[in-house]
């Protein structure tokens, strides 16, 4: 929100901007809504182009209230932020129906780490951004040990875990913290609720499907994980009960788990879904002939077929990566990303390119 202040301030000279940070205690007596709404009307200038932005909404009970009236005088640009559990897209449907676009934001992608560490040798850094992650505040600290202490206790454990604890007032949050660690450590595995359930119980973790199920879906709904549907290529049908589970970034893990049982893998697999997403793709795990893709990409008539892999250098590696492209006999794209170090080539019709060439496009 600040950066986007600075823009609009370079941006547009005739801005009039009402920036509230409830954050901040500056803003205290306006956490009720009907003075919320006098204050902003307070600043209105009728010579300039009124933008109003407001941080961590969800303090102001009521705040909707407010925002719909602004919003019905139409005379102000709103932005508004709030937390991940508490202002879920569900909950903004409801509170302005047909009145609000949702902007997706992501962690830095690789790109953009890039861009924040200038003149670094890409496949190096990808070695790093594997590690650290997108998360731009832990880029602030100069050691390892820092980074993930601000990752798992000020972002992880404050912004999402206490946030859904306290929203949907849950009674069990020893089972909520350990299925964010199993979840953690079997990204990228096929999973169902009721394998999770029974995994958790027989590790003593008290649990029930329909409580695990009702913990994925909050944990997905404020995008600490995203949740990948299976999609039967050769039948063209969505497959119901096992599905795959990733983090929205992978620094998460590290922070949490620890780097001692690396699985580079994984977490090149997991990194390439989320870039999916940031791209606008709908992504789908690929089932054919008791084979798996990882993933079948889609958006407006396009189609791609990609695997992930850490190292194709072993023959039997390649080849037990690229069969299931093989098999796959449409027309669609097919790709086969990898940390190879070299330009992309191809094979068979289908295209094997580095991993850090094809994040950073």
């Amino acid at each position: 929100m600040d950066a986007f202040v600075s823009y609009l301030q370079a941006s547009d000279k005739k801005a009039n901007i009402i920036h509230i940070n409830f954050n901040i205690t500056e803003f205290e007596n306006l956490l009720e809504y009907h003075a919320l709404e006098n204050y902003v009307e307070g600043k209105y200038d009728k010579r300039l182009n009124n933008y109003l932005l407001i941080d961590e909404i969800q303090m102001c009970p009521s705040f909707e209230k407010a925002i719909n009236n602004l919003h019905a005088k139409e005379k102000y640009d709103i932005y508004v932020t709030g937390s991940n559990a508490f202002l879920q897209s569900s909950d903004l449907a409801t509170l302005f129906v047909g009145r609000t676009y949702e902007i997706q934001l992501f962690p830095f992608s690789f790109k953009e780490y890039l861009s924040y560490f200038p003149n670094s040798n890409i496949y190096a850094a990808l070695t790093q951004y594997i590690t650290e992650g997108g998360m731009a505040g832990s880029y602030l600290y100069k050691n390892a040990e820092q980074k993930y202490r601000y990752i798992n206790n000020e972002v992880l454990n404050t912004l999402i875990v206490r946030d859904i604890v306290n929203k949907h007032k849950l009674k069990n949050e020893t089972l909520l913290h350990a299925l964010i660690d199993y979840l953690m450590d079997n990204i990228g595995n096929v999973t169902s609720v009721r394998n999770i359930t029974n995994t958790l119980s027989s590790n003593k973790t008290k649990a029930d499907h329909k409580t695990v199920g009702k913990y994925i879906d909050l944990l997905c709904k404020a995008f600490a994980f995203y949740k990948i549907r299976r999609y039967d290529i050769k039948g063209k049908k969505y497959l119901k009960s096992e599905d795959k589970y990733y983090l929205s970034d992978t620094s998460f893990r590290f922070a949490r788990l620890g780097t001692k049982n690396m699985d580079y893998g994984r977490a090149l697999e997991n990194i390439v879904a989320i870039e999916l997403l940031r791209r606008g793709y709908e992504v789908y795990v690929g089932v054919l002939y008791k084979k798996e893709i990882d993933f079948v990409a889609m958006k407006q008539g396009e189609k791609i077929y990609i695997q992930v892999a850490n190292d194709i250098s072993d023959k039997s590696t390649f080849n037990r990566e690229i069969t299931p492209l093989l098999q796959t006999r449409d027309a669609y794209p097919k790709l086969l990303i990898a940390r190879t170090y070299q330009p992309h080539y191809q094979h068979e019709g289908i295209k094997i390119i580095d991993a850090a060439e094809w994040l950073n496009k």
